[in-house]
């Protein structure tokens, strides 16, 4: 594999941090570093700009709205975002259940769904994991049973409770996983379906994060109804779906860019003086931490570029995606771990409820205002999109024949 940028290539890559420096909205600048919870109208605001430069959905086949780009200019892309501190986009549309979508829907279906999934007119959010069935995914209660209503159309009836839901507070609509036959094997009993998040019948409650965030929610479904014609493939088929919606996923997870820009903000962070006057980043064991950082990061990025190697050839991510949710997680995990390391004692009143007016004016350098909220949240990556040691299990599975 040539690691080397052609002429285009670095064109494209011009062309991309120009845009990027004209176009990115001044209202979210610095919201990264600086840790703030984002609304909808923020992540939307960076989504309609992209929708209408057309590079919204770069993953995407070209006939349904991609932007055709080679698997290094999505690199470039991807490194040029977390470069310039981009706000990340909502991946459930975009990344999860669009692919799902073109991938096995109907013609109608897609006609319906994919334009406001990249135009950001619809938000989603994802059904999935439910008390008792998380990591054991395939154990969902959740029920939907089929009937034919009074005006002769075919519906599902639908009851149960999902969890963790992300941004569901916002959702216009929602894919779930729905048990539609108890009598087969768990897996084989599962359908995907689209449902309205307006739906009567569904209620949304907020789960209240350790940082103080309103991101996750509980979903109650009670005799929800959704029309069989927002099933996505066939009955009992949906664990084909979730399986391929799960790998995009995770290989999204990784978040190679992203985990580069947080080592060098924690490299400026361990370069101011400390208290005593000396800068953490002098201290040979601090040092050594990020060194070893930095080394497991090289080592993912690599696998990166392999993956999105082949899917430039026509190989959708496979086990490989599993190797890049563990690393990546767990890395994304030590940068958080490392920036409260580096903000000490700084890091810790805020969290705990110091400073003036409802921590308006928290304590310490601005850097450490964060740290701790967003240690306590990282706490969730190596668990989503299927746990790590699921994932493991996958990886003794699938590569190592075991």
């Amino acid at each position: 594999m040539d690691l080397n940028f052609s002429a285009e290539d670095v064109a494209f890559r011009d062309e991309v941090r120009s845009f990027i420096k004209d176009s990115y909205p001044a209202s979210l600048n610095g919201k990264i570093d600086e840790g703030e919870e984002l609304s909808k109208e923020d992540f939307l605001s960076w989504h309609k700009v992209l929708a209408k430069k057309g590079w919204i959905a770069p993953a995407w086949p070209t006939q349904y709205g991609g932007t055709g780009w080679t698997s290094v200019q999505r690199y470039i892309w991807s490194e040029e975002t977390a470069r310039a501190d981009a706000v990340r986009l909502m991946p459930f549309g975009l990344s999860m259940v669009g692919p799902v979508i073109y991938t096995f829907g109907t013609p109608e279906q897609k006609e319906r769904f994919l334009p406001g999934i990249l135009s950001g007119d619809v938000w989603w959010c994802q059904g999935y994991s439910e008390p008792g069935a998380g990591s054991d995914l395939a154990n969902l209660r959740t029920k939907a049973e089929r009937f034919t209503g009074d005006d002769g159309k075919e519906y599902y009836r639908v009851n149960g409770q999902k969890t963790w839901t992300t941004m569901a507070q916002h959702a216009d609509w929602g894919f779930f996983l729905v048990r539609t036959d108890a009598t087969v094997k768990a897996q084989e009993g599962i359908s995907f379906l689209l449902i309205d998040m307006k739906s009567p019948g569904i209620t949304v409650r907020p789960i209240i994060t350790l940082g103080g965030e309103h991101e996750v929610n509980e979903v109650w479904l009670e005799d929800v109804i959704v029309p069989v014609d927002q099933r996505i493939h066939e009955e009992n088929k949906g664990w084909t779906c979730a399986k391929f919606l799960l790998a995009h996923e995770r290989t999204g997870i990784a978040g190679v860019a992203s985990s580069k820009r947080g080592v060098e903000r924690i490299k400026n962070i361990a370069r101011a003086e400390l208290d005593e006057g000396e800068a953490l980043l002098a201290n040979p064991f601090f040092k050594r931490k990020i060194a070893e950082l930095e080394v497991d990061l090289s080592a993912l990025e690599f696998t990166e570029l392999r993956t999105l190697a082949g899917e430039s050839s026509g190989k959708g991510p496979g086990p490989e995606s599993s190797l890049l949710k563990i690393k990546g997680t767990e890395i994304q995990q030590r940068i958080t771990e490392l920036a409260l390391e580096a903000a000490g004692h700084y890091g810790a009143p805020y969290y705990r409820g110091f400073g003036e007016g409802d921590n308006e004016h928290p304590i310490g350098p601005d850097y450490s205002h964060r740290t701790a909220p967003t240690y306590f949240n990282m706490r969730k990556t190596s668990i989503y999109g299927g746990s790590n040691e699921i994932q493991r299990n996958i990886i003794a599975k699938m590569v190592l024949g075991l």
